[in-house]
């Protein structure tokens, strides 16, 4: 034992060798590398997991490098357009709620054409190019507003998807080449994703192809394991979604992106499919989820462990002159709907280019803090959407 100890402390007196060898390696390439070792140590995600109830059910704190406040779980990301948010400009994202404003989601598709990859990494990257310096990127491939799956595209080199750009095939180089460019904080693999109603045959392929790119994604970029979501799929099959996540959980992943859904499964079978997936993942890793829109069904995300949440539901009810006014607290406003007609509203929602809030002085919320109801009106709001103003949709979003 004596000897042991000593020959180790005599090989710690040693020189040890150097990570970049000279023979390898010039100076500008070594110092390239090292500044890349310490982006990537900056960027280092943390995920801690504060509760779990009512089952699968879970609070957690995310921690990213841009942000410099601590995220609570489960979350939605805002969706971004070339990573800035559709209607809302950069100098008012600070009067959105924070932290949760500082998470952003991004598609690579939307960088395939223009500017080029070489472009934005000379920039120093999105968080550089867009000047959002302590927010958060989390990017994926699918895009459920301008970018959606093309399952009839896609074939073994590569994702196809329907863009504003027309169809394009995504291989796993050209993908990895833009996510090096981008620099996101979180990444997702590419993934082939399948309606519910293809065959069982399809749905195998969906889930081989998606693991072998997982792996070909890891292998371009051996860094990229601390900030890649491993992709997982498999339909409306039960069996292949339990296959392909116990595959992506032997992988070193950061986070799983569940993707797959929204494109054919209906409500009652969307929990059990959930929940295959959730059992199988390790607690201390987050999970985000794809196309899950409507309140109802980011419960059930939520329900099932979720904790990040992407949704285009506030997009499009934005879009369409729309605006939320259902109680958060779980309590009824009195008065509620003595305010509302049945022309203009649902009761969980107004429309406001009806003609009902044309002289309606009042906020669209009562008591509510957000800087649209504490300082503009419902005849206001409907006076922008009927005169096309693009202030109406910047101020129905915050």
């Amino acid at each position: 034992m004596e000897l042991h100890l000593h020959c180790l402390r005599r090989l710690s007196l040693l020189p040890q060798p150097s990570r970049f060898p000279s023979c390898l390696f010039s100076e500008e390439e070594k110092r390239n590398r090292v500044q890349e070792e310490e982006h990537h140590e900056k960027k280092k995600m943390r995920f801690v997991v504060k509760a779990c109830r009512n089952g699968r059910a879970r609070e957690g704190v995310l921690h990213l490098g841009s942000c410099p406040t601590a995220i609570e779980t489960p979350s939605l990301l805002l969706s971004t357009c070339k990573g800035l948010p559709f209607f809302i400009t950069r100098d008012l994202l600070p009067s959105l709620p924070s932290p949760d404003s500082h998470l952003l989601q991004m598609s690579p598709l939307h960088f395939l054409e223009c500017p080029s990859a070489t472009t934005i990494s000379n920039i120093g990257g999105l968080h550089q190019m867009v000047g959002l310096h302590e927010h958060c990127f989390v990017a994926a491939p699918r895009d459920s507003i301008l970018g959606l799956p093309d399952f009839e595209g896609t074939n073994k080199l590569g994702a196809s998807f329907e863009t504003t750009g027309g169809r394009r095939l995504v291989k796993p180089v050209e993908y990895m080449k833009i996510i090096s460019s981008l620099k996101p904080d979180l990444w997702t693999s590419l993934a082939d994703e399948v309606p519910a109603w293809v065959s069982e045959k399809r749905n195998q392929m969906s889930v081989d192809r998606t693991v072998c790119w997982l792996d070909d994604c890891i292998g371009i970029n051996l860094a990229a394991g601390a900030s890649v979501l491993g992709a997982i799929v498999g339909g409306s099959s039960l069996d292949e979604r339990r296959h392909c996540a116990q595959e992506v959980v032997k992988r070193n992943v950061a986070g799983y992106w569940i993707g797959g859904f929204g494109l054919g499964e209906s409500m009652e079978e969307r929990p059990a499919l959930l929940a295959a997936v959730t059992d199988l993942l390790p607690a201390e890793r987050p999970r985000q989820i794809c196309g899950l829109g409507l309140p109802e069904e980011v419960l059930q995300g939520v329900a099932a462990g979720i904790d990040l949440f992407e949704s285009t539901y506030i997009y499009h009810l934005t879009l369409g002159g729309s605006a939320l006014t259902f109680p958060l607290d779980g309590e009824e406003r009195h008065g509620y709907d003595s305010q509302l007609s049945d022309i203009g509203s649902d009761h969980t929602k107004i429309n406001l280019r009806a003609t009902v809030y044309r002289k309606d002085t009042s906020p669209i919320v009562d008591g509510c803090c957000c800087y649209t109801c504490q300082n503009h009106t419902r005849a206001y709001l409907n006076h922008l959407l009927n005169v096309h103003e693009m202030l109406a949709h910047i101020l129905l979003e915050m």
